[in-house]
């Protein structure tokens, strides 16, 4: 089955089951399993870090076929009574054949918020917004990001992983604004450990006047992990969204994936989630 789910990150350590921690995943394993009366195991598109959010977060879970039930739609409302507020499981459907959350996603698109307001964020946003009362250049901002789209190593930008690849293929990383709100876009088709909130870092040096575009284009050149590079607050960052190819392209695409993470497996680097 698929679920597509939504949870609000400022209390969980993160999205993966950790003994003694509570995280997003073991929510919803213990309720679930709770509710199909067997032990349950989700597959999700993008592991979050502790404090991130997410409103697009997909997962899939594989139940034995004499307890699949009739419409799993209803398990969205049995789900609602047992889950905390902080998460929701917004949609439950049959997953195509071949389809895994994981291994079938195409791309994963991010935002990340912030506002330079003196007051800092406003109440009600205070938990999804970073307070950054700083004067920035967006335009800066916006050139500096634009000069990382393509497929590169961002091993500057990502905190190291042994045995991890840190090449990526970033395909937007864009800002915008509105009076004292800022909000960047970031989409690729996987990212490694902590790498959208130090792009985000990144920016808001240039942003700041503290860096300049060329610095921040030269990171690329890097092939470790640059102590210049500031990692942004987790709790500005959501997952928003995960795209998959048509239902007759999920198995190509899971074998791709695959074979992509095999080869770098056996070069010394292996793929980490995001």
């Amino acid at each position: 089955m698929r679920l597509d789910i939504s949870y609000d990150g400022t209390d969980f350590s993160g999205w993966a089951r950790q003994p003694g921690r509570r995280t997003v995943c073991g929510e919803i394993e213990e309720k679930l399993g709770a509710i199909m009366r067997t032990p349950v195991l989700l597959t999700v598109a993008g592991r979050t870090d502790a404090g991130v959010h997410a409103s697009g977060q997909v997962a899939h879970v594989d139940v034995p076929a004499d307890m699949l039930p009739g419409e799993p739609s209803r398990l969205v409302r049995r789900l609602a009574r047992f889950l905390p507020k902080d998460v929701r499981v917004k949609d439950v459907s049959f997953a195509p054949e071949h389809f895994d959350a994981r291994f079938s996603a195409i791309r994963r698109h991010y935002e990340y918020r912030l506002t330079t307001a003196q007051y800092g964020a406003e109440p009600l946003r205070a938990r999804d917004t970073v307070a950054w009362p700083k004067k920035v250049d967006i335009d800066s901002m916006r050139e500096a990001s634009s000069r990382l789209l393509g497929l590169h190593d961002f091993a500057a930008f990502c905190k190291r992983r042994e045995g991890a690849t840190t090449v990526r293929e970033l395909q937007r990383f864009d800002w915008e604004g509105t009076g004292d709100a800022l909000t960047a876009f970031v989409s690729a088709d996987a990212f490694c450990w902590s790498m959208v909130r130090s792009l985000v870092g990144a920016a808001l040096a240039v942003g700041e006047g503290r860096r300049t575009v060329e610095w921040m284009a030269g990171l690329l050149g890097e092939r470790e992990r640059a102590s210049a590079v500031a990692v942004a607050p987790a709790h500005g960052l959501s997952l928003v969204r995960v795209d998959y190819p048509a239902d007759e392209e999920l198995a190509a695409r899971n074998a791709a994936t695959r074979e992509m993470r095999t080869a770098i497996e056996s070069g010394g680097a292996g793929c980490c989630g995001s």
